[in-house]
């Protein structure tokens, strides 16, 4: 038998009402909302009642997803779910950090809103935008960038999708150039040019502002977007910063986890976009994910105590 991995999700998979039934059947859920809330007041009610506008911009979208993939991993670890090890996707994994110890609750917390701010004042000053490219593969999506100072590859997703990060004035024009190599695109709904050189000033001011934080070995194998190795505290700093500005590689976490013995990946927080990418990954993958009531249900029916299904 294998080992459990909690994945905790990243920007982009927001929407009106995450996290809210666990806050109403789960007391560790609620503990985790009402802990932002003191923190962050309006947390609760973007996240139940926010409409796509507002859970679009980035200075609300990531504390509010932090707080839901925090919650929903409460969540679970409270319905008897026993990861060994943690990963999270661009923003998820500041969640992961804090899950995992190298940052307690509160500390996270304020970085991820820091995070928010610094990536949403790039954003502004740097224009940008991101796609999801697919029936590519990642070096013909890296090779369609030849030709454009302003598009960039991010994020390594899976064999069949990775992300491009572009100016607004170029994407379109590489999108046209990918449909022709028989790729499709779709955009995504960030407010900005993230993992790419256009968030490097954020990359600088979220060191300065770690510089005065102590991070702690992490509990639990904690696998890193930057180089899709384990962590260490004396590189957490280093890592969260870079994070920002260089591209998530998904597909080498997930296979590196794979080979250390994770068989069994439960997602945590807002929709199931890591529970499909893994699964184009790894088949062999036993997948489930943690959102909702109905989802914890299921996943701890299936896991608790280290059983499979």
């Amino acid at each position: 038998m294998g080992k459990i991995a909690f994945v905790f999700a990243g920007q982009g998979a927001q929407y009106t009402g995450m996290g809210q039934s666990l806050y109403a059947c789960s007391p560790a859920a609620k503990e985790v909302f009402d802990r932002a809330e003191a923190i962050r007041p309006g947390t609760i009610r973007q996240c139940f009642e926010g409409d796509k506008e507002t859970l679009g911009q980035t200075i609300n979208t990531q504390p509010c997803l932090f707080t839901v993939d925090y919650a929903c991993a409460a969540a679970a670890k409270e319905a008897g779910i026993s990861p060994q090890g943690a990963a999270g996707f661009s923003l998820g994994e500041v969640a992961a950090v804090a899950y995992c110890g190298v940052l307690d609750f509160e500390a996270a917390f304020r970085l991820v809103c820091r995070r928010a701010e610094l990536m949403d004042d790039c954003a502004k000053q740097n224009p940008g935008a991101m796609a999801a490219i697919l029936r590519l593969t990642p070096e013909q999506v890296t090779d369609a960038c030849e030709g454009f100072d302003a598009v960039f590859p991010v994020n390594y997703n899976s064999p069949q999708q990775t992300v491009v990060s572009g100016s607004a004035q170029q994407l379109d024009a590489y999108i046209e150039k990918v449909t022709a190599l028989g790729g499709r695109a779709m955009k995504l709904p960030v407010s900005g040019g993230f993992h790419s050189p256009f968030m490097a000033q954020a990359a600088k001011g979220l060191a300065s502002y770690m510089a005065g934080l102590e991070m702690a070995e992490p509990a639990l194998p904690l696998y890193a977007n930057y180089d899709a190795a384990p962590y260490c505290a004396v590189r957490a700093k280093e890592l969260l910063a870079l994070q920002v500005q260089s591209p998530v590689r998904w597909q080498k976490t997930v296979e590196n986890m794979m080979a250390e013995g994770f068989d069994t990946f439960v997602e945590v927080g807002a929709g199931k976009t890591l529970c499909g990418l893994i699964r184009k990954i790894a088949p062999q993958a036993q997948v489930y994910q943690v959102e909702n009531e109905q989802t914890l249900l299921a996943a701890g029916q299936a896991l608790a105590g280290g059983e499979r299904c």
